[in-house]
């Protein structure tokens, strides 16, 4: 049973890793895409 819980515990935490990993990546994304809409309307000026 305790090797049936590390177990979990190791895959619960490799997948958090790759989670975050993901979410970081997608908040670089959103945040080039305010930068560029900011440049767009600072050009339309």
């Amino acid at each position: 049973m305790k090797r049936l819980i590390a177990l979990f515990l190791v895959t619960a935490s490799i997948a958090g890793l790759a989670a975050c990993n993901t979410i970081a990546g997608a908040g670089e994304d959103v945040s080039a895409g305010g930068h560029a809409v900011t440049n767009s309307a600072e050009k339309a000026k």
